[in-house]
């Protein structure tokens, strides 16, 4: 699909429904404000009518409550000890499963998408203490993975399962930060980071392990089990969902495999570790992947705190978002997308807050809840799929889970998953992604009245805007005057593509210091206009720092 098709998409959809005028408002509270609607009654978010202008701040101000988030008693920011926020003393549970990849994830989205330095030292800092605090022996059957919990709060190492106890990982959440740790390793190579080398070793070691362990699995057992003993390499039971306390083997099976295949993909579009060995497991877990989870719909088991199955909407819209962006691997990928919506539809729709046009996501079968995290990341998932078939089915209730999910952010930043407490998985690390996905899939939900970079085939290094300029690693002034330059970064690949969402056309694109041409097809770039700004695309082809001029 094009962008300009893409523009004119945005523009019948957001005439078709999304309405940005208020109206007489109900009285509702919704975890921290009361609902607000426009004319004919639909939720609209509530800091502003404009949702793109809602989307940032909430986004914004969630980073702000972690960036600020208060010390604990071991000297460690709380969210590295604990998974529910807590004001007034310390909750006594450890991490979430997934935390740190999550939070990783967002933040290498939000660094990009805000410029700001302290979003990509947070990023180190996250990666290096858990390196050197959580992973399993080198001599141990399951080597050198991340340990999912910290049974002891306060120890500062992670050792262990929150519910299976200590010596148990979960392979799942070992591929999804080796991802996220050669993601960093891209952002901070060629930078004086001396942990650098350390970040791609350890996510060759991940994926070494996790490939040598895949085998073929079947209905029951995945090619990787979700819970593993390291000591002995036996995956644990879990508990019937009849509550008669017999137990099952179902940790043998999750289907949370799309962060692993991708960290496979990097690692052999890279050429690192043993790529012949990467690209064999790949093979090996898609195949399951269409066979049994796709076929089947059985998704399984996710979070860290459920001992006994549970169907989950992560799992299946994870796999979804990887189906659209490897197109290439499944020949109907359309319709195998439209039978993961669907099935999530069937399962996990939520339709209490339909008087006010919206169709929200609950987390789970065992636990029905509508969630800030997955309402937004069904909105994002479905709003891509939108961009690409040119289907507007899900477009406006995308946009109205995105608005409702707004309600769960406080005005200080904390987020509360609604009718529970302020976890630090749903509300952080797994919330602020897919509103940066919602407005890469839709730049129309980007703020107009300011620039940000909205995605990037490649890692992004470096990124300064106007007004936040700094000295630039090798960039040189004797060739540009830098009071003209309204935008510049650095990317880690010589080739790829950025969009960019812009109040203003650039005078001029400049990729490595010589100016690239304004054209539709090859290197160079393309301007896309907006009733206010637009979004510009570049196509390198081979350069890596790019100069925006006012």
């Amino acid at each position: 699909m094009n962008i300009r098709s893409l523009l004119v998409l945005i523009i019948i959809c957001m005439g078709s429904g999304i309405s940005t005028v208020t109206y007489a408002q109900p009285t509702e509270k919704l975890v921290y404000h009361i609902i607000k609607t426009d004319k004919k009654g639909n939720i609209i978010p509530w800091y502003d009518a404009n949702p793109s202008i809602a989307f940032n701040h909430v986004i914004n101000s969630v980073w702000n409550f972690w960036d600020t988030m208060r010390r604990d008693y071991n000297g460690l920011p709380y969210y590295m000890n604990h998974q529910v926020w807590n004001p007034n003393f310390n909750d006594p549970r450890g991490i979430g499963g997934d935390q740190f990849a999550m939070a990783l994830s967002s933040w290498r989205l939000y660094y990009h998408y805000s410029g700001n330095e302290k979003v990509k030292e947070n990023m180190y800092f996250i990666a290096d203490y858990y390196l050197s605090h959580g992973f399993s022996a080198a001599d141990s059957k399951w080597p050198n993975l991340p340990f999912p919990y910290n049974t002891l709060i306060y120890s500062g190492n992670y050792d262990g399962d929150m519910r299976s106890g200590k010596n148990v990982l979960q392979p799942d959440k070992a591929g999804s930060f080796g991802l996220e740790l050669l993601h960093l390793y891209k952002i901070s190579s060629g930078y004086n980071v001396p942990e650098n080398i350390n970040y791609l070793g350890a996510a060759i070691k991940i994926a070494n392990t996790l490939s040598d362990k895949t085998k073929r699995g079947n209905v029951e057992y995945s090619p990787l089990p979700f819970k593993v003993n390291v000591l002995n390499g036996e995956t644990v039971l879990l508990r019937n969902h009849d509550f008669t306390h017999t137990w099952i083997d179902t940790a043998g099976y999750t289907s949370n495999w799309a962060p692993t295949m991708q960290l496979f993909l990097d690692l052999i579009a890279m050429h690192q570790g043993d790529t012949t060995s990467y690209k064999k497991s790949f093979d090996i877990i898609l195949e399951w992947m269409k066979t049994y989870p796709m076929k089947e719909n059985k998704w399984g088991p996710f979070f860290e705190d459920v001992d006994w199955w549970s169907e989950t909407q992560i799992n299946a819209m994870t796999f979804a978002r990887f189906i659209m962006e490897h197109p290439s691997y499944f020949p109907d990928w359309k319709n195998d997308v439209q039978k993961i919506i669907n099935w999530v539809h069937t399962n996990f729709s939520n339709d209490t807050w339909k008087k006010y046009g919206v169709i929200v996501t609950n987390e789970q079968s065992v636990y029905k809840a509508p969630a800030n995290s997955h309402s937004s990341r069904q909105a994002a998932d479905e709003l891509l799929y939108a961009a690409l078939t040119k289907d507007t089915s899900w477009f406006t209730n995308g946009v109205r889970e995105l608005s409702w999910a707004t309600y769960m952010v406080d005005v200080d930043g904390k987020n509360c998953f609604p009718g529970d407490e302020p976890w630090l998985t749903d509300g952080y690390g797994d919330y602020v992604r897919h509103y940066l996905r919602a407005m890469d899939a839709f730049p129309a939900l980007a703020p107009q009245q300011e620039d940000h970079m909205l995605s990037s085939t490649s890692a992004i290094q470096q990124v300064d805007y106007a007004g936040n300029l700094k000295k630039f690693f090798g960039l040189n002034f004797e060739k540009i005057d830098s009071n003209q330059v309204k935008m510049f970064y650095r990317t880690f690949d010589s080739t790829g593509i950025e969009k960019i969402k812009l109040t203003k056309k650039p005078t001029s694109v400049l990729l490595d210091y010589q100016k690239i041409k304004e054209q539709k097809t090859g290197e160079g770039f393309e301007w896309i206009p907006y009733q206010k700004g637009g979004v510009l695309i570049v196509r390198r082809l081979q350069g890596r720092k790019v100069l925006l001029l006012k």
